[in-house]
């Protein structure tokens, strides 16, 4: 019978969520999907300032070696710490250390999917991917996590 002092925190939703600073005990990561089309692209150009004519001037990118416009690496990099902030919480997403790598691009009009699973031999650490709609994968590396707790105020 789990006491109060006993139970995993409740995520709000009814669920519990990990413990912080256990990734390991933690179920895969939930999947988060983006159809990545050109009103997306320039978004992201806006928010970031990154108007790199490679991202936004299909005439421009047609002439680079990737033949048409693609889509900022961060944008989906981005969406891994979307799903380890949905899936483990915005409190150790704050400890979340990247470690990835750019297999290929992203292009207009390309479905992606970002996700993870704990990694059996790392206990603070996450298997983390971006895949095409085929399997195919745009990024790959790890998550790692910080044992120690953030402080409340971000510093």
């Amino acid at each position: 019978m789990n006491t109060p002092d006993d139970s995993p925190p409740d995520d709000g939703a009814g669920k519990a969520r990990p413990e912080k600073g256990k990734p390991s005990q933690s179920p895969p990561l939930a999947p988060i999907e983006l159809h990545v089309d050109q009103a997306t692209i320039l978004a992201y150009a806006q928010i970031t300032g990154d108007f790199n004519p490679i991202h936004i001037d299909p005439a421009f990118a047609a002439t680079t070696p990737m033949g048409r416009v693609i889509a900022h690496g961060m944008l989906s990099a981005n969406l891994i710490l979307q799903a380890i902030a949905r899936s483990l919480g915005n409190s150790l997403a704050s400890t979340c250390e990247l470690d990835i790598r750019f297999v290929r691009p992203v292009f207009v009009d390309d479905r992606v999917q970002a996700g993870g699973q704990p990694d059996p031999e790392q206990p603070d650490c996450y298997q983390v991917w971006v895949r095409k709609h085929d399997g195919s994968a745009v990024i790959e590396g790890t998550a790692r996590f910080s044992t120690s707790n953030p402080s409340s105020d971000g510093g």
